[in-house]
């Protein structure tokens, strides 16, 4: 018995330092006491661990995709609203400057109005032209700081235009102020009530002017401008 006992002692600390070391004793054949116990994965969850992992990975890419595509469209569509502005800003500026000041055509003749505008629902012209105040002068160069400037939509652009000088000169190259123009129609603010159109004159201008532009994304936007009182 004691012999017994000894050499299952001696067994079972080989196999808790085989345990220990990684590997597994050859067994004894004299001993009762097992090998080490065989551990490990079947081929059926080997299979299914990978098949949740492919689909948590698809997930995760999905995810990753979509929020790529969302930042994306957020970005275009600042981009877009940061153009808006400008072109709010720049139509802003001018009108607020708007000067009481009748010009020449190119061929010499006289304009009937001081401030241009369109007959309602003609779009081949410009939607209204008129003299500014404030065209800054960095050069020094010999001419007036009044500065003959116009607005018209063409081929889905809002598009604005001026001249180097008042009087007979033509229209410079026009500088493009929003894209994705559908169409634009323009009320003037006189005598207390809106209209579509403006009758003109040499002494007077609208009070206010209200412009509404048919955008592909943003759809109807309406904006409205104040002139000085009588072009001072």
């Amino acid at each position: 018995m004691t012999s017994q006992s000894a050499v299952k002692s001696r067994d079972s600390q080989k196999r808790r330092a085989a345990a220990g070391a990684g590997f597994c004793p050859i067994p004894n054949p004299q001993s009762r006491i097992p090998a080490c116990s065989q551990v490990g994965f079947t081929l059926i969850e080997v299979l299914i661990a990978m098949a949740v992992f492919a689909l948590l990975s698809a997930a995760a890419v999905g995810i990753l995709a979509w929020t790529a595509d969302q930042q994306g469209a957020v970005r275009a569509r600042m981009e877009r609203l940061g153009e808006l502005q400008r072109a709010h800003a720049l139509l802003k500026a001018d009108l607020a400057q708007a000067a009481l000041r009748r010009t020449r055509r190119s061929d010499g003749r006289a304009e009937r109005s001081a401030f241009l505008a369109a007959p309602p629902d003609d779009m081949r012209g410009p939607l209204f032209g008129f003299v500014r105040r404030g065209w800054e002068n960095v050069d020094a160069a010999p001419r007036a700081s009044l500065q003959y400037v116009e607005y018209r939509v063409a081929d889905g652009r809002l598009e604005r235009s001026s001249r180097a000088a008042l009087d007979g000169a033509p229209a410079e190259a026009p500088q493009v102020v929003l894209e994705g123009v559908g169409s634009a129609k323009a009320y003037y603010y006189a005598r207390g009530f809106w209209s579509d159109g403006w009758g003109g004159g040499l002494d007077a201008l609208p009070q206010a002017v209200r412009l509404e532009l048919q955008l592909r994304d943003f759809g109807r936007v309406r904006q409205v401008f104040l002139l000085p009182e009588e072009g001072m």
